[in-house]
């Protein structure tokens, strides 16, 4: 049986180990785990979500507070349309965790940042504008365009000088969404890099209804190629979501894919942003607690732990710190529940919301655990230690036995003992 190791991926004169690490955020793809991937020959990912909270965490930095003070006359106004993102601090931000990360990249691998469309921030335009430039200018090798349709993302770097030097790709869940791209953008002239195709087994925010179910992932790629011959166009592609062991990503390169994108198992290493205890929970996570909700304000579907702590929380909401999920109008379906809440239970000092969640707040702090479909299978590739918790690998175990598994049994993966490398060590 053929091995990942016997596919490349090659990206312009990159030819890669065909692996690729999924961008989760809240600096959950930390800087740490994304040059791990990139010393071994793949690709990482750092995620851009809530940049200014992991600016402050990472390099000691103010900016949550100092937005804080400067809107805190605001709290209690259910209009958060005066809360605006100052862009010169987001550009800092961006400049700071893409460039550090950067700095510190050793190997023959990529480094690659995703951003999302639906972090609006208040300015959705502007300030995506803002990340993506930014990331370009602190050296990124790639951006991935996901959380949307992206229709007009590649017009706000058309004028950068990078435009068409770094690598450029989009998640996509439906050869629909890839279509409505491709012909959107076909005046710049600059066809994608490469198309994440991401189905509806994956963790986090999904491209789907609550129909996901009956969707297949190879059966979605198999229609992008066919959409993509009959345009005479050649990218590459590189599935994503339910792709758990080495023999699932082989299936797929055999396919044709350029490359596989991977997450779930990456969340129980220790180069993973998750604190020990939630890595714990992961572990332990059987079948039956894992479920598909739509309590993400963004209106799109997630999958995620029952056990989250941010599932019917009732928090107030916390916009002038963070308000990443507002509209251009200052709005947010967390805000709407909540008001909603306290209007039908008044007095009452911790109050519930069921139907939506705080992502912001919660995500920061994280009490919303993402997962893959598959993270019941994690326990199966540890150890169980004398005190009952789960060995945590390094990222390096688990990369290698995606690259040079021979087979889809399920195995107990042994961790190094060595200190797990951190950025500029």
């Amino acid at each position: 049986m053929k091995r990942v190791d016997d596919f490349r991926l090659k990206l312009g004169k990159h030819e890669l180990v065909p692996i690729m690490i999924g961008g989760m955020g809240v600096d959950i793809s930390t800087a740490e785990l994304a040059l791990e991937a990139a010393r071994l020959g793949g690709v990482g990912h750092i995620s851009d979500a809530m940049v200014q909270t992991v600016s402050d965490r990472r390099f000691d930095t103010g900016f949550v507070s100092e937005k804080m003070k400067k809107y805190k006359y605001n709290a209690a106004s259910s209009d958060k349309s005066a809360v605006q993102f100052s862009l010169s601090v987001l550009e800092e931000a961006t400049r700071l965790h893409v460039g550090r990360t950067m700095e510190a990249k050793r190997g023959d691998g990529l480094i690659f940042i995703n951003c999302m469309e639906k972090l609006t921030m208040n300015a959705p335009r502007e300030t995506l504008r803002m990340r993506m430039r930014a990331a370009l200018d602190a050296g990124i090798d790639g951006i991935t365009l996901s959380a949307g349709l992206h229709l007009g993302s590649f017009a706000l770097m058309e004028d950068h000088p990078r435009f068409r030097d770094a690598k450029l790709g989009i998640i996509v869940s439906s050869a629909r969404a890839l279509q409505l791209f491709l012909r959107k953008n076909a005046r710049l002239g600059r066809l994608p890099d490469y198309i994440i195709v991401e189905g509806p087994l994956a963790g986090g925010h999904l491209g789907f209804g609550m129909d996901w179910a009956k969707y297949d992932l190879h059966a979605i790629v198999t229609e992008i190629y066919a959409y993509l011959a009959t345009e005479g166009l050649d990218i590459p592609i590189i599935p994503a979501g339910g792709i758990f062991t080495g023999a699932d990503a082989v299936s797929f390169l055999e396919q044709g894919a350029a490359a596989v994108q991977v997450a779930t198992r990456f969340t129980v290493t220790r180069e993973c942003g998750l604190p020990a205890k939630v890595k714990q929970e992961y572990f332990k996570a059987r079948e039956q607690d894992i479920e598909v909700n739509t309590i993400s304000p963004t209106g799109y579907p997630m999958r995620m732990l029952k056990g989250s702590p941010g599932i019917g929380s009732g928090i107030r909401p916390n916009c002038e710190a963070y308000g990443y999920l507002l509209d251009s109008k200052g709005s947010c379906a967390y805000i709407e529940a909540y008001n909603r809440e306290v209007t039908a239970h008044p007095g009452v000092k911790k109050i519930s919301v069921k139907d939506k969640t705080c992502l912001c707040t919660h995500m920061r702090n994280f009490d919303i655990w993402t997962c893959g479909h598959y993270a019941y299978r994690l326990k199966d590739t540890s150890q169980r230690l004398p005190d009952g918790s789960y060995e945590l690998l390094t990222a390096e175990t688990v990369f290698r036995d995606y690259q040079f598994s021979a087979s889809g049994d399920r195995q107990t993966l042994a961790a190094p003992r060595a200190t797990a490398r951190r950025a500029g060590s």
